[in-house]
């Protein structure tokens, strides 16, 4: 098997893990329910970040590390299973999502021995805290790179657009900013709520280079994260993204950006990995 086939079958693998903790976090949430939509389509950009791109080793607070950061905080269930894959998080921990006294609340709060460097809820956020920390790596001469993963619907904020400008003028181009362009956000849809057409055109027109991939696909994620960047420019990526990926109930389902996972959903949703 050739060195492509094993870490494509690396990141698929780790993909249906990230699925399989999400479904248990979102189940064990009960009534006080969970952002799946909006997690279910991240899953297979943060699997390729994860198990393949970042550099990452035993030790959450390795100095070395590549940087994440979740700026749409609400998809936190695919940020907790990822470090749980990892080593970060104990299994048994998850369990604990959005309970009493747990580490895991229904946005990420700052728990450096969990691999979480950043608090993040408030959207149009995450992308100034990579900006600090892209310069700051700069400045040390260090060759360690930040990702941050946006939603589309964030994208409304002003402040992205402020840090989007920033980016380039300090040509920061250890910076990667992955956008979930899943179409949808809270309410309804982004064309209904407000249209922001062509994302690549704007993220380049602010001195992005931009490409526009499927995220959910294993192959193009691999392709792209192994390109070397040779420009002075931050890196964004507009990832086509199904909100609700992975399961037939959910996927195009905005319900789902924030509902309870009903046990005969659970069981449904457990069926279908089966079948995968």
């Amino acid at each position: 098997m050739k060195s492509k086939e094993i870490d494509v079958l690396k990141i698929k693998k780790f993909s249906l893990e990230l699925r399989k903790n999400i479904l248990e976090m979102a189940f064990s949430a009960g009534a006080s329910s969970s952002h799946l939509g909006g997690a279910l389509s991240i899953v297979e950009i943060v699997a390729t970040l994860f198990s393949y791109k970042m550099k990452i080793n035993k030790d959450p607070e390795w100095t070395e590390r590549d940087r994440f950061i979740l700026s749409k905080g609400h998809a936190c269930l695919a940020y907790y299973a990822a470090l749980c894959e990892i080593g970060y998080i104990k299994k048994s921990e998850l369990t604990t999502f959005e309970k009493n006294d747990s580490n895991l609340l229904g946005h990420p709060i700052m728990n450096k021995k969990l691999g979480i460097d950043f608090s993040n809820g408030s959207l149009g956020m995450g992308l100034s805290l990579g900006i600090g920390v892209s310069i700051s790596i700069q400045k040390k001469k260090k060759n360690n790179n930040v990702f941050v993963i946006l939603g589309d619907g964030e994208c409304n904020e002003g402040s992205v657009w402020e840090a989007a400008m920033a980016a380039s003028h300090f040509k920061l181009n250890n910076l990667y900013a992955i956008i979930d362009n899943n179409s949808f956000q809270q309410t309804g849809s982004n064309k209904d709520i407000m249209n922001s057409e062509n994302l690549k055109k704007k993220w380049e027109s602010f001195g992005w280079d931009t490409v526009e991939i499927d995220g959910h696909d294993i192959d193009q994620l691999y392709e792209f994260f192994n390109k070397k960047n040779n420009l002075e420019k931050p890196i964004a990526i507009i990832a086509k993204t199904v909100k609700g990926k992975g399961f037939s109930f959910s996927e195009n389902n905005n319900d789902w950006h924030h509902s309870v996972l009903t046990k005969k959903l659970y069981e449904t949703a457990l069926e279908e990995l089966k079948s995968k």
